[in-house]
């Protein structure tokens, strides 16, 4: 299980912001250092620009700059842009009988789910749990994600979830440096 620890929160928020202020040349505080930063593990970065989402990527660089669904951030976005970063739990399959059966285990807004198929992966974080109005909109977002009709059977696929430990800039850091 994943624990909220307030002093990683910090860290992994300064290393993404100074990750971003580094690709403007602007300087940046010194990050402050965490044991955990040193293993191995998946995250997401968050960048919301006015408190809107403005984009999710693999890390505050591919977030910022080279994610497809959004123009690159610029240097004035990026002093009144938010970052969130969410720490991704192990991943454990889901077992189940039929789509009814799996929704049944899918616990919203705590678990984030992982569908594979033919080599092709996606994921959708728990917070995305907020912005569908059901488990079976959840799933069918996911699939399209996917790249697989909405109604693709869920047998087909494999199925992970995982838990998240998610840190906001606005909650653990007063201002974001300027």
């Amino acid at each position: 299980m994943l624990l909220l620890d307030t002093d990683l929160g910090v860290a992994v928020l300064a290393v993404a912001r100074n990750a971003i202020a580094t690709e403007f040349g602007l300087a940046h505080r010194a990050a402050p250092t965490h044991p955990a930063l040193t293993q191995s593990g998946a995250s997401f970065v968050t960048l919301k620009l006015h408190d809107e989402l403005r984009d999710v990527g693999r890390n505050a660089i591919a977030a910022a700059f080279h994610d497809p669904r959004f123009d690159p951030l610029t240097r004035m976005e990026f002093e009144e842009t938010s970052i969130e970063v969410s720490v991704l739990g192990p991943a454990t399959p889901i077992g189940f009988a039929d789509e009814d059966d799996l929704l049944a285990q899918l616990e919203p807004d705590v678990d984030g789910v992982i569908l594979e198929y033919a080599g092709r992966r996606a994921t959708f974080l728990p917070q995305v749990w907020k912005s569908v109005p059901s488990r079976r909109d959840f799933l069918r977002e996911l699939r399209r994600k996917l790249g697989v009709p909405a109604d693709f059977s869920p047998a087909r696929l494999n199925v992970s979830r995982y838990r998240v430990v998610q840190w906001r800039e606005r909650d653990l850091i007063a201002a974001p440096p300027s």
